[in-house]
């Protein structure tokens, strides 16, 4: 009597991409796990309101003050004019440090971050967006282009590893190791200076009244050209050979050699089971660098006179300038932890592993 096979149901569960981390074991909606993105966000907040502590006490540990800056820069200012201003910057020596903090948790919850002594006694939000459109314009788009340059670059190199384009990885790897003032200097003396195709700094030219239009566009593309090239020369290396040692280690795993052995094209191994799981570090390191666009341009910004947010931050440190300074370091503490944030909640759907923490 011959053995009879049962027949099991059919089903479109794919048991390769099952294997690995950046799909589920069963196709369908992905469960929101709540409770893990809850517990990271408790961790921000308190994450948070521990930052803005730190930011109100550390100016204040610091030698003079505001006012003091300001009158040795001004000496006609009276005494009560002096007083005066000390009141109005949350400066007065009558009132504790503990009701000076109070006040300052108030002004913030109501969108207040002070005025700026440095900048005319403008409002500190009116200063620090106006910086902030040009960090984030130029430094957020050259991130965007080395991250997405390097890891398709770093995802190719390593599924051909052994050719010749290993050379990539330490010619880019170079590249990243000369410190960025020295390589800022020599593109200005080389391209500015020397061949002149691109201004020596500044966001756009002398005497150019901002405004939304096509020759001021050109104007600050000109400006803002060899700045962002320098970024993307100075971090391609970092985002290649990240992605490029991830693929090596998914390439050995076994959803990748059965994805292969089932005779699928090379090009849908590649990017959907491969890049797609060695991508997810990529994504941590990504979110950390958005995070540190806006603080980590000072050298850049200083090299170029670009009017961002780090020549802004160095400006204000030198003037005691505290209501700028909280207020930069207020933007670049809530635009770290929002990074972070994003990152984890994109880990949370792309790797399953990390909703089985919600259980």
């Amino acid at each position: 009597m011959s053995a009879v096979t049962p027949q099991l149901p059919p089903t479109d569960f794919d048991a390769i991409e099952a294997g690995t981390t950046a799909t589920g074991a069963v196709r369908g909606r992905a469960r929101i796990p709540w409770r893990f993105l809850g517990n990271r966000a408790l961790f921000y907040l308190f994450t948070l309101w521990a930052a803005i502590t730190i930011n109100f006490f550390l100016p204040r540990l610091m030698k003079g003050d505001a006012v003091t800056a300001y009158l040795a820069r001004n000496r006609n200012v009276t005494p009560e004019a002096a007083e005066a201003l000390r009141a109005l910057l949350g400066l007065d020596t009558d009132t504790s440090l503990w009701q000076q903090y109070l006040d300052y948790w108030g002004l913030l919850l109501r969108g207040d971050l002070g005025i700026s002594l440095l900048h005319g006694m403008r409002p500190v939000t009116e200063v620090v967006g106006q910086s902030l459109i040009w960090t984030v314009g130029l430094v957020g788009f050259a991130t965007l282009i080395a991250f997405t340059i390097g890891t398709v670059g770093g995802a190719i190199v390593g599924w051909r590893r052994g050719s010749r384009l290993d050379a990539l990885i330490p010619i880019t790897t170079f590249l990243s190791t000369i410190p960025y003032f020295w390589l800022g200097l020599v593109a200005i003396a080389v391209f500015s200076v020397m061949l002149g195709w691109f201004p020596i700094g500044k966001a756009y030219g002398v005497g150019v009244t901002p405004e939304w239009s096509w020759e001021f566009v050109g104007e600050v593309v000109h400006h803002g050209f060899l700045p962002a090239a320098t970024i993307i020369i100075a971090s391609l290396g970092g985002w290649m050979l990240g992605m490029r040692n991830m693929m090596l280690t998914v390439l050995d795993e076994d959803y990748v050699m059965v994805a292969q052995a089932k005779g699928m094209p090379n090009s849908r191994v590649l990017w959907r089971y491969a890049a797609r799981n060695a991508v997810l570090p990529q994504i941590q390191s990504f979110a950390l660098a958005l995070g540190f666009i806006v603080g980590g341009t000072i050298v850049m910004e200083v090299v170029f006179s670009y009017p961002g947010v780090g020549k802004l931050l160095l400006d204000a440190t030198n003037a005691k300038d505290y209501a700028l300074m909280q207020g930069v370091f207020l933007v670049l503490t809530i635009s770290v932890l929002l990074a972070n944030l994003l990152a984890d909640v994109a880990y949370a759907f792309l790797d399953p592993r990390t909703r089985q923490m919600e259980s």
